[in-house]
């Protein structure tokens, strides 16, 4: 059996549990230094810093001044509940207080935990990278909605191993509803058909969030980084004072 036939037939049959329990657990390294405050970097040309997105190299998609003196980076999963607890109170405030100053940068990865979770993934790839951030926040907004999909479609996604490869993630999407809640949002049904019966893509979401979790020592979402610390906070109350502290504050 191949290696990615071995990915795709684990993902399918993990149980939803394993979305659930990735909140929380361990992390931490210590505290931010605390910096002196940094000064507003203007953008470039008339431009806001919160439509400035790009794909890095890690696959994550950078949000505002990719050369920020403060950056910040999220390992998130699209099933996980404090995940989507962030995005419905932090997403906001982070992008427009912090990162439309240009001293904070904000880059979103995926941890890809199950087989939704990557269909997701994928997903919120198949249109333009300026549509990463919003489609990621419509899935946590519409969270309850996402998960009953999941639950809904369980039985069925654990049938799907004998489908061939370019027609399963189509077939998860399809029985949770995904295609449709999608479309609704600007990607059309057969532009999702299209990406998620690209098997090599989809799997290389999943081969790349494993990688960086291993050498990362990432074992739970979300987790932040700040300039390649990895911070021991998992909400918006807790990673305001982190920014503030590191220098993203007046004077």
């Amino acid at each position: 059996m191949t290696t990615p036939r071995r990915i795709k037939l684990a993902l399918l049959t993990a149980p939803l549990a394993l979305a659930l329990a990735a909140c929380g657990s361990d992390t931490a390294d210590g505290e931010v230094a605390e910096g002196d405050p940094i000064a507003a970097i203007p953008a470039h040309d008339g431009q806001a810093w919160t439509d400035v997105v790009a794909v890095t190299e890690e696959d994550g998609y950078l949000i505002g001044n990719p050369d920020a003196p403060i950056k910040v980076i999220e390992y998130a999963s699209l099933t996980c509940g404090a995940c989507a607890n962030f995005a419905q109170n932090g997403a906001e405030p982070l992008k427009q207080d912090y990162v439309s100053t240009g001293v904070v940068s904000y880059e979103l990865r995926n941890l890809v935990r199950d087989g939704w979770d990557l269909t997701l993934a994928r997903l919120t790839r198949c249109s333009a990278p300026e549509s990463f951030h919003p489609l990621s926040d419509q899935v946590w907004q519409n969270f309850e909605q996402i998960m009953a999909g999941a639950q809904q479609s369980q039985q069925a996604m654990q049938q799907m191993g004998d489908l061939p490869d370019d027609q399963v993630y189509v077939a998860v999407a399809e029985t949770a509803g995904y295609l449709d809640f999608f479309a609704a949002r600007g990607v059309s049904i057969d532009q999702a058909a299209a990406c998620l019966s690209d098997n090599e893509s989809v799997l290389a979401v999943g081969e790349r969030s494993d990688q960086q979790a291993n050498e990362l020592g990432i074992t739970s979402t979300p987790t932040f980084l700040l300039n390649g610390q990895q911070l021991d906070v998992r909400s918006w109350a807790d990673l305001e004072p982190v920014l503030q502290r590191a220098g993203a504050r007046e004077e």
